[in-house]
């Protein structure tokens, strides 16, 4: 819908000058305003009653307030991994007033995403995950939560880019998140990226220091898959090889003595005892170049190949090593938390 308006707003003012009629462009930008303001609107009715601030309890008398998304009726809520972390209790709240005890199911923490499950809810308001793939740049965006305390609390803007990268906390990049220049603050976290269809596209996350409008959502397809895998798991599965690695560009002449084209990979500072990359012969130096014939152009490459499906499967590493392209088999293993990669 904000995609239409826009273009109706770069079409009014040659109609306009060309009619010489002020009163036209003044009644046209008011039925624009009106409905940008219904669709807003339209969305907060439809969407806001699924938010509610979500409470953790480190310690007595300390902790920490965001906001969560209910997606089920049954309760089940998803919001962000720092807004649960550490919690010895969980708290809801709905924006009736109405709070309830919850528990974390799950958490990932590479895509700052975790489950929660409201205690004893039934038929609670519920809001439902888009597909964030169908996003265009400066469609309308809507942010739903509860900013430094103050409940229900309504933004709005666009989709200002897609596809973006953000560092999480643990250094792994979550991968195409939102920009937005919906107004996010403290508290906004884990609360919904709305867009005028009233579905969930994103989950608040994170702002840029300083900045003005440039926040960020991680995707809702991101949350569907990390959805998906705490339920069915707990976690969320990802490999491992047993290595420590960094991105180094590739020397030309080793590019062109191996046929590649990388013009970086990512090299292995180090192997894990007994680990998967050490039992298949891999050493510090070799610059991994392609997993599975894939490029890996780096360390985030490298970490992000290493998903779920891979483990257990034997795969393909390429690496530079002295100048010459060699090509190892290998099973990755599951990856442990605070593991390398």
């Amino acid at each position: 819908m904000y995609d239409l308006i826009s273009q109706n707003i770069e079409d009014i003012e040659p109609v306009a000058a060309a009619a010489g009629s002020p009163e036209t462009s003044g009644i046209r930008d008011d039925e624009l305003l009106d409905a940008y303001s219904d669709a807003v609107t339209r969305v907060a009715d439809q969407v806001g009653p699924a938010v509610v601030r979500v409470e953790r309890v480190v310690q007595k008398g300390h902790g920490g307030v965001g906001s969560g998304v209910v997606i089920s009726p049954d309760g089940l809520v998803l919001t962000n991994s720092h807004v649960v972390e550490g919690a010895k209790e969980l708290r809801l709240t709905d924006p009736e007033g109405r709070s309830m005890d919850a528990r974390l199911i799950g958490e990932d923490p590479d895509t700052d995403l975790a489950l929660v499950r409201a205690g004893a809810a039934r038929n609670l308001p519920s809001a439902l995950l888009g597909d964030s793939k169908k996003l265009r740049r400066g469609q309308l965006a809507v942010a739903i939560g509860n900013p430094l305390g103050f409940e229900s609390t309504v933004t709005a803007g666009v989709v200002s880019a897609l596809g973006r990268s953000l560092r999480a906390r643990t250094g792994r990049l979550i991968e195409d998140v939102i920009q937005t220049d919906a107004a996010l603050n403290p508290g906004n976290s884990g609360g919904p990226l709305v867009s005028s269809r009233g579905e969930v596209i994103g989950i608040n996350t994170a702002v840029i220091a300083g900045a003005q409008g440039i926040c960020f959502a991680v995707a809702s397809n991101t949350a569907q898959y990390v959805l998906s895998q705490i339920l069915q798991h707990g976690r969320v599965r990802r490999g491992f090889i047993g290595v420590a690695a960094q991105t180094v560009a590739v020397p030309r002449k080793h590019a062109r003595a191996a046929g590649i084209d990388n013009d970086f990979g990512a090299m292995i500072t180090g192997t894990e005892p007994n680990g998967p990359a050490q039992a298949a012969g891999l050493m510090s130096y070799d610059i991994v170049v392609r997993l599975d014939g894939e490029p890996v152009t780096g360390v985030d490459d490298l970490i992000r190949m290493l998903n779920g499906d891979r483990i257990g499967r034997s795969v393909e590493v390429d690496v530079v090593r002295r100048g010459q392209l060699r090509s190892f088999k290998l099973r990755p293993a599951e990856r442990q938390a605070a593991k390398a990669a």
